[in-house]
């Protein structure tokens, strides 16, 4: 081995690669526990765990190749966004794990959490009020009733490993559990609605595309400040603020 690789690091984790084994430090032993429980109970490939010690978990690398990156194009094909829409229809349909995901808050604590975010991301000059108000409005369709799914919870494209048409692993399942299974399609199409058409031909029926479009204002609204305290750029061609945009 000559070189190890940062894959992702901030004050909540870190994941290290080292050739074909990812090494993920994480102090919040909970979140390892679900994530461990999770891949466990999952009917779509998940990586092998290959030993943990904590604070650290070691899995093996999949096969293949991620579908993106949120703010970058897909070269993937349109067969394997739609491979992608049928395994997570096949996770959705399984049954859900007893405990409640990222995509399993409650309306009324989901609505408290947005309703305090638009207001800090005004005050602070973070966003302008009239994208924020606009944006809040199209989010208002996502709080309603759902019924519990088995939800990935962070369902990021960059999360999705195919090969070909061929859905090869899932990663990243910390944020797993209950939840609304329109939350993790919003969340794998989020910035590449030009996908969606295929996602949807792959899913399956159920889809109220409207709620895909209040999830994409609000998992946007409410990731935006904390990307930027975290390192990262909401920013970017491609990222959240220029969702949020797309909705003025």
């Amino acid at each position: 081995m000559d070189q190890v690789e940062v894959v992702v690091a901030h004050s909540e984790r870190v994941t290290l690669r080292v050739g074909d084994v990812f090494l993920k430090v994480d102090a919040d032993q909970a979140r390892v526990d679900i994530e461990v429980e999770a891949m466990s109970l999952a009917p779509v490939p998940t990586p092998e765990v290959l030993w943990r010690e904590p604070p650290v978990l070691a899995i093996a690398a999949l096969p293949g190749t991620t579908l993106g990156r949120l703010g970058g194009p897909s070269t993937a094909s349109p067969a394997a966004w739609a491979a992608a829409g049928a395994a997570i229809r096949k996770l959705h349909d399984a049954p859900p794990p007893p405990w409640q995901g990222r995509a399993g808050r409650s309306v009324v604590a989901l609505e408290a959490e947005l309703d305090a975010e638009c207001e800090s991301l005004v005050t602070s000059g973070i966003l302008p009020a009239d994208l924020v108000t606009r944006n809040r409005e199209v989010a208002e369709a996502a709080l309603r009733p759902w019924t519990p799914a088995f939800t990935h919870g962070d369902l990021q494209i960059a999360h999705v490993f195919v090969d070909g048409a061929e859905v090869t692993g899932i990663i990243d399942w910390s944020e797993a559990g209950q939840g609304d299974a329109l939350y993790d399609l919003a969340t794998f199409t989020l910035g590449h609605e030009e996908h969606l058409d295929d996602v949807v031909a792959g899913y399956g029926t159920g889809i109220d595309l409207d709620v895909i479009h209040a999830w994409w204002s609000l998992r946007s609204l409410l990731a935006v400040r904390w990307l930027t305290e975290h390192g990262f750029d909401p920013f970017a061609p491609g990222c959240e603020v220029d969702v949020l945009k797309s909705h003025m």
